[in-house]
């Protein structure tokens, strides 16, 4: 799906030259066509989430109903778990932990991702702003349909990151997540930005609330998502 220069200035709520200013200086990706701009939705999601804008791009919703309904967050996180006080220099290891216990994926499969994501440059790391970041490989391995997984990892020092920030809020939530294939991906991001935007969980996170009121915030967070898509069903 390909957006124009309007389309996508309104996605992200910003001015067109706004988004002139992007193409010059930032690389965002653009396919010039008889002297218009496109943009592949796709590629411009992924360059919004490593640069923490993905909680103000309107066009990360998925466009697969199907798709959006089968990826649940809450069993998910169950799969990955919630980790607490994670010192940073032991973050990397609980990718590798969490990826290495990740279900529908063969040990030769979890192997190569822990050394994906050991390497240098391995985990794009996505900050999305309030303290929260998205990391997840930085380069994508097509997994089986019922494969994928999401930690919660709470680190309490603030991790110093190469990529810009949203805000001053230094970023100690990682919500770290595998998906089964690119458009899992990004679904993904578009679910765990709205799950940030809503402010239950850092509500939530905020309280000390227990794993288990987390993971019901969580589901809380699919059924909303579930009962959307009915209404768009209906409409």
């Amino acid at each position: 799906m390909y957006l124009n220069l309007i389309q996508l200035a309104e996605s992200f709520g910003v001015s067109e030259k706004v988004v002139e200013g992007w193409i010059r200086d930032e690389g965002l990706p653009h396919t010039p066509d008889r002297r218009v701009l496109l943009f592949d939705r796709a590629r411009v999601a992924q360059w919004a989430a490593t640069r923490g804008l993905a909680t103000k791009a309107g066009f990360l919703a998925a466009t697969n109903p199907a798709l959006s309904t089968a990826l649940r967050l809450a069993p998910l996180l169950q799969a990955g778990g919630i980790w607490r006080g994670v010192a940073p220099p032991e973050v990397v290891d609980i990718f590798v932990r969490v990826a290495s216990g990740m279900h529908g994926a063969t040990p030769p499969v979890r192997e190569l991702l822990g050394e994906r994501l050991r390497a240098a440059g391995g985990v794009t790391y996505a900050p999305v702003g309030g303290g929260f970041a998205l990391p997840h490989p930085a380069t994508r391995i097509t997994l089986g349909r019922d494969s994928g997984t999401l930690a919660l990892i709470l680190v309490p020092a603030a991790l110093s990151l190469t990529e810009p920030r949203v805000d001053e809020v230094p970023v100690t939530r990682l919500l770290f997540f595998i998906a089964p294939s690119p458009r899992a991906h990004l679904d993904l991001v578009g679910r765990l930005s709205r799950l940030i935007a809503s402010g239950s969980l850092s509500e939530a996170l905020a309280r000390g609330a227990p794993d288990e009121e987390i993971l019901r915030v969580v589901a809380a967070a699919d059924a909303v998502a579930a009962d959307a898509k009915k209404q768009e069903g209906k409409a």
